[in-house]
């Protein structure tokens, strides 16, 4: 322990001295992700090693041993609201993401001691979470260790590890529902009312499509609004709603106005809701 205790003191002055002025760069480079994700965001920072011709997963990071999910320091990772990963409640918060590397699955681990050289310093009693996920095997050889937000939407994405031929991925997802509709309830009782936004979550979201086509119809009287826009949403909300004839008259006009100011995207757009309402 008093060996150990020695180690991480000389790494911690080491990097300490190298932050100060650099001198080569780091074998191992650092990249920092931000990632909107809800209504806040997940920001990531990890150290990306090289394969450089090495046996990685089996070999240098042995299956069933504590893996920092990286190089250097240990993968710290942010979030700024409430999430679930594969289906385990995680509180806004930064924790360090160690992993356990595994021929036929992972264990993911976060911890609430983010702030850690490698692996060195981690203890099982700081873990807030951990589970287990599949390992997936990478046909074509990954050089570079990455860490990769994929499959982006409002309130789910997957975080993917790959490195040589090994990977895993974590499923991620967050409740912005209920937080989203208290503040268009707000904002809807201000002088700047906001009904593009709201229309456009509510109809993203299959909610009253009575309050959307009134939020359309408001909108339509905005002269701050290409008039082609809120006539394309009002015929998706029409269409919606069953009224095919209102949305098709809707959306005629809407591509008419849009083939004036010479905006092809919104002739396409409107035209799509005409051959979709023509089905």
């Amino acid at each position: 322990m008093k060996q150990l205790s020695i180690i991480l003191a000389a790494i911690a002055a080491f990097i300490s001295f190298n932050a100060q002025a650099q001198i080569t760069p780091q074998p191992s480079t650092t990249q920092s992700v931000v990632q909107d994700f809800g209504l806040g965001k997940i920001n990531l920072t990890y150290s990306r090693p090289n394969v450089k011709g090495r046996k990685i997963f089996g070999g240098m990071e042995p299956y069933g041993t504590v893996w920092r999910t990286g190089a250097n320091s240990a993968t710290v990772i942010k979030f700024s609201d409430d999430v679930t990963l594969e289906g385990h409640e995680v509180p806004a918060g930064e924790y360090g993401l160690f992993s356990i590397p595994g021929v036929s699955e992972w264990t993911i681990i976060l911890s609430k001691q983010p702030k850690q050289w490698g692996a060195y310093s981690y203890k099982e009693a700081d873990d807030y979470v951990r589970f287990k996920v599949k390992t997936e095997h990478l046909p074509a050889l990954t050089e570079t260790m990455t860490l990769a937000f994929t499959s982006v939407l409002p309130t789910t994405c997957n975080l993917q590890m790959m490195w040589d031929h090994s990977g895993f991925t974590i499923h991620m997802a967050t409740d912005i529902d209920a937080k989203v509709m208290a503040r268009i309830d707000s904002a809807m009782n201000t002088a700047k009312k906001p009904y593009y936004e709201a229309l456009i979550y509510y109809y993203n979201n299959n909610k009253d499509m009575n309050k959307a086509l009134a939020w359309a119809n408001e909108l339509e009287k905005d002269k701050n609004f290409p008039p082609f826009v809120p006539k394309l949403w009002k015929a998706r909300v029409l269409l919606r709603k069953g009224d095919k004839a209102a949305a098709i008259a809707t959306a005629e006009e809407g591509a008419k106005i849009a083939a004036a100011a010479k905006t092809d995207e919104y002739v396409r757009l409107n035209n799509e809701v005409i051959a979709q309402a023509k089905r």
